[in-house]
């Protein structure tokens, strides 16, 4: 997920200050995911379940991330690829629905974990940690689905 994320800023950094900061804060939530799993470059030689206030940053981060998106980034790339032709318009209308969907699932981890990591809890961490990753992938796919399109045919210097 970090290599695409490195692809997806090479590719649209720059092009608008919300797309900039919208992928540092991707990074920010993927970092701390990656730490919480102990994946590489973050695995340690003894993991353990992550404290409860690791867990509070991360869901904290993980619901800002999507919160901008739902209310800052999507309208503003849906309005524009609506502007500028049917082809684009049904594909940001087809990928909404989806991207929402990875919202729901993210908010139900959070819900979850978001307050505490009780004995209960840290039984299925690790597996749902697990499906959340594959979540957050699909997602920042789709997202990079829509910027794409924004970007090829129709940017504008400034969104």
């Amino acid at each position: 997920m970090l290599t695409k994320l490195e692809r997806a800023k090479q590719e649209w950094g720059g092009t608008s200050h919300i797309i900039d900061n919208w992928l540092n804060d991707r990074q920010k939530v993927l970092v701390e995911y990656c730490e919480m799993a102990g994946l590489p470059p973050y695995a340690k030689e003894h993991q353990a379940l992550p404290t409860l206030e690791q867990v509070q940053g991360f869901c904290q981060s993980l619901v800002d991330y999507m919160s901008t998106g739902h209310f800052e980034i999507y309208d503003q790339v849906v309005s524009e690829c609506e502007k500028h032709g049917a082809e684009s318009a049904k594909l940001a209308q087809e990928l909404y629905p989806k991207i929402s969907q990875t919202t729901d699932s993210a908010l139900e981890f959070n819900d979850k974990y978001g307050d505490q990591l009780g004995d209960d809890a840290a039984t299925d961490f690790d597996s749902d940690l697990s499906k959340l990753g594959q979540i957050m992938e699909q997602r920042f796919e789709l997202e990079d689905q829509l910027l794409a399109t924004l970007h090829q045919k129709h940017l504008q210097p400034q969104l």
